[in-house]
């Protein structure tokens, strides 16, 4: 079973398309979303549309919820986004019944998923949906023994951008130091999926982790997409900040 992680697509339909594309060429069986489908970017509904139709499953990340509830932590510019996509659902594209199947589908969606030794979550297995792990957390031993007393053996998730490892010794392996595929064994491990939509590695294409389940590897895999397309779309939106724009361009 070859499953697709994908996360953070923060409305970049080019990057979506683009990863959607690779998916199907490493011809994975199915697709896992790990939420923040929306938010930040000039295509929410389109993001929406293709995840809806196209993942097996999807979790609630921070900014799903941020739609539909009163957004917390917000700094002005994710919450100034987060008003603007609220207006694109609402008014659309398409049809009354497809504005109320995107409301809908945002509404039912699960905060993780747990199938047995693999957990699937937005934030970290401790909050599902708010919190950051962040790789400057392996120095904070006992974080991360509770982090780890959380999961039975391996957890994946998004919300930092940042892809990799982190290992019970308290070890954060980024994907060029494990050349890319990153082998599972006894051991519990929490895997970052990167960023589909936002990259903040400083490695501006798109990422996403394919998980082997036979094979127990996990391969990060780096898409390249139009990125000037889709930032020259945000800059046309007053409502959308130009560095939404710019940050793509440096992937930070």
């Amino acid at each position: 079973m070859k499953r697709a992680l994908i996360s953070d697509i923060h409305g970049n339909y080019g990057a979506l398309t683009a990863v959607l594309a690779d998916i199907q060429s490493m011809q994975c069986d199915e697709i896992y979303c790990l939420g923040d489908i929306i938010g930040y970017g000039p295509s929410p509904c389109e993001c929406l549309d293709a995840v809806m139709s196209q993942a097996k499953m999807t979790i609630l990340g921070n900014h799903d919820q941020a739609a539909l509830f009163d957004p917390e932590g917000f700094n002005p510019m994710a919450l100034q986004a987060i008003y603007w996509t609220r207006d694109q659902l609402d008014n659309g594209p398409g049809s009354a019944e497809q504005i109320n199947a995107r409301w809908d589908f945002l509404g039912e969606l699960p905060r993780q998923i747990d199938e047995g030794e693999f957990r699937f979550v937005h934030g970290s297995p401790r909050d599902p949906t708010n919190e950051y792990v962040f790789p400057e957390y392996v120095f904070d031993t006992r974080k991360m023994e509770i982090l780890f007393g959380k999961i039975e053996q391996y957890c994946f998730m998004g919300h930092t951008h940042l892809p990799g490892v982190f290992t019970t010794e308290c070890e954060f392996v980024m994907p060029s130091e494990c050349d890319h595929v990153y082998q599972l064994d006894k051991a519990k491990a929490m895997i970052n999926v990167g960023s589909v939509g936002q990259p903040r590695d400083e490695d501006n294409r798109a990422c996403y982790v394919i998980l082997d389940t036979d094979a127990k590897t996990v391969t990060f895999r780096r898409v390249e997409y139009d990125i000037d397309s889709v930032a020259e779309k945000i800059y046309a939106v007053a409502e959308l900040a130009n560095a939404l724009g710019d940050r793509l361009k440096h992937g930070r």
